[in-house]
């Protein structure tokens, strides 16, 4: 497996420096998180892309994937919806980036089947762009949807090679899913999974990898006894907690903790 870090972990930092770090702590890839605040977003001109996509071939850094905030079971009109999804795909087929993550985003008043049906109905729309342009769509075990079970409810009806999901670990485990129920459900459609850990399910500020209590070795375990081989991605919350320790000086330690966990598993 290989191993990334999301840009939730250094908000606003430069994607020099973003580069750096991954180079310097062993990290095989990066998640960008697009939003405008961020260095890289959908508003970027194609020469200002042209210049990011050069920065992580030259750095030997892959982008492995636009992690979006499009919300594909919200109530609304799907309008302004598929065409949100449109510009993180071509933002991700600009960079060179195999994957786009969207979120569930339904409305707690919503009725569940219609939730579902609504996100299927754009994700099998979306999945055409996704196709023309090499990109996959992969929705995140999140908010509305936070179980494997949950999330296959819209999977299944879409049926398109080219949307997926993503498997945010702390998600699946607020939903009380067991990893193995998870990667059941998930196994055909997973795209890569998001790693992290949290003192409680009251308390959700970021910590060190392996300083918590979410199930990272039953997880590990789970991918490793299936063969799995994907992308294991550190999405480390320091944009919602600003008291949170810096990414930076943990980059190390989370690293070998997912390398000895890999290394027990197999």
């Amino acid at each position: 497996m290989k191993l990334a870090f999301s840009t939730l972990g250094v908000p606003g930092l430069p994607v020099p420096e973003v580069l750096a770090l991954a180079g310097a702590h062993g990290y095989h890839g990066v998640e960008l998180r697009a939003h405008p605040e961020e260095p890289v977003h959908p508003g970027l001109s194609p020469a200002a892309r042209a210049e990011v996509a050069a920065l992580f071939r030259d750095a030997g850094i892959e982008v492995l994937g636009i992690a979006g905030y499009a919300r594909v079971a919200a109530p609304g009109d799907d309008g302004p919806v598929l065409e949100e999804i449109r510009g993180l795909l071509h933002l991700a087929h600009d960079l060179g980036a195999p994957y786009v993550r969207v979120l569930p985003g339904a409305d707690p008043e919503q009725p569940a089947e219609e939730a579902d049906a609504v996100a299927a109905r754009r994700l099998g729309t979306a999945a055409e762009d996704a196709a023309a342009l090499g990109v996959r769509i992969l929705l995140e075990t999140h908010d509305s949807h936070p179980t494997g079970a949950d999330a296959i409810r819209i999977l299944g009806p879409v049926g398109h090679r080219q949307v997926g999901a993503v498997w945010d670990v702390l998600h699946t485990w607020l939903g009380g899913e067991e990893p193995a129920e998870t990667y059941a459900a998930l196994a055909p459609h997973l795209g890569y999974v998001q790693v992290k850990d949290v003192a409680s399910a009251e308390d959700t500020a970021p910590l060190p990898l392996g300083a918590g209590v979410l199930p990272l070795t039953e997880c590990l375990d789970v991918l490793a006894r299936q063969g799995w081989d994907g992308w294991l991605c550190w999405e480390y919350e320091k944009r919602w907690y600003e008291e949170a320790a810096p990414l930076a000086g943990l980059l190390d330690a989370g690293r070998d903790h997912l390398t000895r966990l890999l290394g027990e598993a197999v």
